[in-house]
């Protein structure tokens, strides 16, 4: 693996560093959100990206526990509330896509537990945090240069 420094145009960085920003804001829920991109990140193997939301979510008292059963959360029922499993959810219909759409249930799902504004934050969240993954995957970023 090759480590590239330069990660991006520093316009569009900017521009993405604003999205995810905006979308973390709007949602209201920074424990929660930092659930969302460790998750997106886990499915899209990005390295760099978990270190960086792992050490924020452990910064923000999300434990040890549920962050070890974040991968598994639809198995660890008792671990996520039903608002972080419908969160949850969304995040893997959004950034996986399988059906080439997010089925209409898992929307629905996640329409119970948000209301229309912050529902478009988490959707505006993944859709960053899949853009942040991709760059850095693609660039090869290795993992341990995030300093809060």
């Amino acid at each position: 693996m090759t480590l590239r420094t330069r990660v991006l145009d520093r316009g569009v960085g900017q521009a993405m560093a604003s999205l995810s920003a905006a979308a973390k804001k709007g949602l209201g829920d920074p424990a929660l959100a930092e659930l969302v991109v460790i998750r997106a990140s886990q499915l899209n193997h990005c390295a760099f990206c978990l270190d960086m939301h792992l050490t924020v979510a452990r910064e923000l008292g999300v434990s040890e526990g549920t962050l070890d059963l974040l991968a598994a959360w639809e198995e660890a029922e008792g671990v996520f509330d039903e608002r972080e499993r419908a969160a949850l959810a969304l995040t893997e219909a959004v950034t996986v896509l399988t059906e080439g759409f997010v089925p209409d249930p898992v929307y629905s799902r996640a329409a119970e537990h948000f209301d229309d504004v912050r529902l478009a934050h988490l959707v505006g969240l993944v859709t960053a945090i899949n853009n942040w993954n991709r760059v850095m995957v693609s660039r090869r970023i290795e993992p341990g240069g995030y300093r809060p």
